[in-house]
């Protein structure tokens, strides 16, 4: 009669003890599966996954060492299963699978003699799958044996667990993240994303030897707009600006509300545009008419100051105050235009 021997039982009760790492639930199962066969004496391990949604069970990681072939990959109807059947007549281990289940046809074909099956569950019940292991010759198992065969299930269930915890705090961690960098109104990103990123754009420009163009927009007249249409029809504008900007700037363009009617775009150097240019592209983008809450806005266009930032002269926060400065230079020049 198979038995563990003193390495694999220390082995077997180390892993039940030990939280699953994070890691793909293939490298936890296989191993598991070789230690199955050496305790059990069984010629094919497998691990299953079974969809109660759509009743079918899938063999996802088999071993097999003998006459008796489980393929990866199978899959059968669950309702007619020796799985199904198992779990609902609490008997999981049968050295002849003949005498108590001689009615499937699965199992005929198969020609399975010797059957252990365990489920797994997750924390909140759920069915998730069963660990089996079968044989085409009869094999009497202790109940030993049988105990690590559940030792090993727990060790599953409390590694998917473990992965669906850490998929929920990557998940809310990233929304977090996310709603920290994002303007709420606008949904571009937000003074301290802007920071960061244009740090991390100073950065990779240092590195590449490149210069940056970095432009402060401030909307003109946009105090009137509030005025005269509303805070409703203020805030709609502000959003049809910031979606201008993502429309018509390049991919790879920073492009952030700096606060209030502020916004901030930051350009990596290229040979087929000049500070100057910049600047003007983005005046132009900033006017024309603006269809808000079923009114249309004639608008003349926004304030706009560039620096030519050098890496190795500047960082975000001088970059930004010189950037607000030369803004308010140009507000003062359109307005000696006007007048």
């Amino acid at each position: 009669m198979p038995q563990a021997d003193a390495k694999t039982t220390a082995l077997l009760d180390c892993l039940a003890g030990t939280p699953a790492p994070s890691e793909k639930l293939e490298a936890l199962i296989y191993p598991l599966l070789d230690l199955l066969a050496d305790i059990t004496g069984l010629s094919s391990t497998y691990f299953t996954l079974i969809d109660e949604e759509r009743q079918v069970q899938t063999v996802v990681y088999a071993r097999n060492i003998g006459n008796l072939i489980i393929p990866e990959g199978l899959s059968v109807p669950w309702c007619d299963t020796l799985c199904r059947r198992a779990i609902l007549e609490g008997r999981r281990y049968s050295q002849d699978v003949a005498t108590h289940w001689g009615d499937s046809m699965a199992a005929r074909e198969l020609g399975l003699c010797t059957y252990l099956s365990e489920p797994v569950y997750l924390l909140d019940s759920t069915l998730y799958g069963t660990l089996c292991a079968a044989s085409d010759e009869q094999v009497t198992l202790s109940p030993e044996v049988i105990h690590y065969m559940s030792l090993f299930t727990q060790l599953i269930s409390r590694y998917l667990e473990s992965e669906r915890l850490l998929q929920l705090v990557t998940t809310e961690n990233r929304i977090l993240a996310h709603h920290a960098n994002t303007d709420p109104l606008t949904g571009i990103a937000n003074r301290r994303a802007l920071v960061q990123g244009l740090e991390a754009r100073l950065q990779h420009a240092a590195l590449n030897g490149q210069h940056l163009y970095v432009a402060f927009i401030d909307l003109d007249g946009f105090k009137a707009i509030n005025d005269r249409h509303g805070h409703d029809a203020g805030d709609r504008f502000l959003i049809e600006l910031a979606q201008q900007l993502t429309r018509h700037c390049r991919k790879d363009d920073l492009i952030a509300r700096y606060g209030g009617d502020e916004f901030v775009v930051v350009r990596e150097s290229h040979t087929d545009t000049s500070e100057q240019a910049f600047r003007q592209y983005l005046e132009e983008l900033t006017a024309g008419q603006f269809h808000i809450c079923d009114d249309i806005i004639d608008y003349s266009g926004a304030s706009v100051g560039t620096i030519t930032a050098k890496p190795e002269q500047h960082d975000a926060a001088m970059l930004l105050s010189l950037c607000d400065a030369a803004m308010y230079e140009q507000k003062k020049a359109r307005r000696h235009d006007i007048t």
